[in-house]
């Protein structure tokens, strides 16, 4: 049966028919053969949207979309260009501290790739740098948007394996800003190698006046972290105030966006939504099949009989996540993998928190190589620049980030110091 349904899910790709349909024409397979009642599939859909974490999806990506064109983009990375700019690469490193900022309101990597990349890539090619450096910059930095909170991705992990969704905020906080410096450390370095551009020193008053512009847009980070540390709200809660928050400060205070336009951002949003919720419901589904044929205890009993240990499985997992990313987007591989490799970590012992963090650091790295990297692709559209030439455009930071995944994958306080010293595990 399991074999069948990879065979149905590889030809739907294959065919270039829609992730979702894909996933779920698989899972319908299975239920076909093991007699299983159709209607079951129905039941199992509606469950699988029917909780209330999954509420805090259209909320951050609405909250992302407000940010994404209420000028908040802009004013950070005017900051983040006054505070380094004078530093070899000042510009890129800019753009990194930017991605990271915008990260932690968006919680979506191709929006900060959007927001950010649009704005800091021209700037770069007109004051001398190659578009290839500024590319790869903004297309890795931009990945730090599922992995600095808020996380759309952190959410579906929390939902498929019943994780706490605040704790994995908290575990993301740390290895967000210890990525961020090692791409700005790979950004720092090529500049200063190859003697890029720097710009002239900002004064404190420029620091101070740029600072006070953005802050609106930064106030959002103390908002939603801060909501959910201090237990004003829960992430869902601060998904919701996000999004409000996001809706005035574009439209009343910014004024970068006219109420005219609000109802394309709800439009687009709503579109982007009801597209997660859909591959959501037949992951779900593809899941529940695998499991209901007790699939993921089988391999979780055949992993631990053959005493692969800790360091193996671990191995095996990085190796499974990056090569999904060659042909699915992150939310899938999240959907379907994580019910079928979570039993396995529980039974090694291997921490949830710790495991899901390592998920999403490998879902960042396969955002950014070929042939699905959305980052890329997105990257693509705004640099007008060939999937393989961004493809060697980004192989440093790549490089830096694989290294980076394996630090996370075998050092869990990297993860979970943060949450265990908050007492949120």
């Amino acid at each position: 049966m399991t074999l069948a349904m990879i065979v149905t899910m590889v030809l739907a790709f294959a065919l270039t028919i829609s992730v979702a349909v894909s996933i779920g024409l698989s899972a319908i397979v299975g239920l076909q053969i093991s007699n299983a009642h159709m209607l079951i599939s129905v039941k199992e859909m509606f469950n699988s949207i029917n909780k209330f974490p999954l509420a805090a999806i259209p909320f951050f990506i609405l909250a992302g979309n407000f940010l994404t064109h209420g000028g908040v983009a802009r004013r950070m990375i005017n900051f983040a260009t006054a505070m380094v700019g004078h530093w070899y690469g000042g510009l890129g490193l800019a753009g990194v501290i930017a991605c990271a900022l915008f990260a932690a309101v968006s919680g979506s990597s191709p929006a900060t790739v959007v927001a950010i990349g649009s704005v800091i890539l021209p700037a770069m090619v007109k004051q001398g740098f190659p578009r290839q450096f500024g590319a790869g910059v903004i297309t890795t930095s931009g990945a730090l948007g599922i992995l600095i909170p808020p996380s759309i991705v952190m959410v579906m992990y929390a939902v498929a394996t019943n994780s706490s969704v605040g704790a994995l905020f908290m575990a993301g906080v740390i290895p967000g800003l210890l990525l961020a410096s090692t791409l700005g450390g790979v950004t720092w370095y090529r500049a200063w190698k190859n003697n890029y551009p720097r710009m002239p020193k900002a004064s404190w008053g420029e620091r101070i006046r740029t600072f006070k512009e953005a802050s609106w847009g930064l106030m959002l980070i103390i908002v939603v972290i801060g909501g959910i540390y201090t237990g004003v709200f829960t992430p869902t809660e601060a998904a919701a105030m996000s999004a409000v928050y996001a809706f005035v400060v574009a439209v009343f205070i910014y004024k970068d966006m006219p109420l005219r336009g609000v109802p394309k951002i709800l439009l687009s949003s709503a579109s982007m939504s009801a597209m997660l919720l859909y591959i959501i419901t037949n992951a779900v589904l593809f899941s529940f099949v695998l499991t209901n044929e007790n699939i993921p205890q089988a391999i979780a009993d055949w992993i631990v009989g053959k005493e692969l240990g800790i360091i193996a499985f671990l191995l095996v997992t990085n190796v499974l996540l990056l090569a999904a990313g060659n042909f699915m987007e992150p939310s899938s591989i999240v959907l379907i993998m994580a019910p079928i490799l979570f039993p396995v970590a529980m039974k090694l012992g291997i921490d949830p928190i710790h495991f899901g963090i390592l998920i999403v650091v490998n879902m960042e790295v396969g955002m950014c190589h070929p042939p699905v990297g959305l980052n890329l692709y997105v990257a693509s559209g705004i640099t007008k620049m060939g999937i393989t030439e961004l493809t060697v455009a980004v192989m440093p930071w790549l490089m830096a980030m694989l290294a980076f995944l394996v630090l996370v994958t075998y050092v869990p306080a990297v993860s979970l110091w943060l949450p265990k010293t908050l007492g949120m595990m």
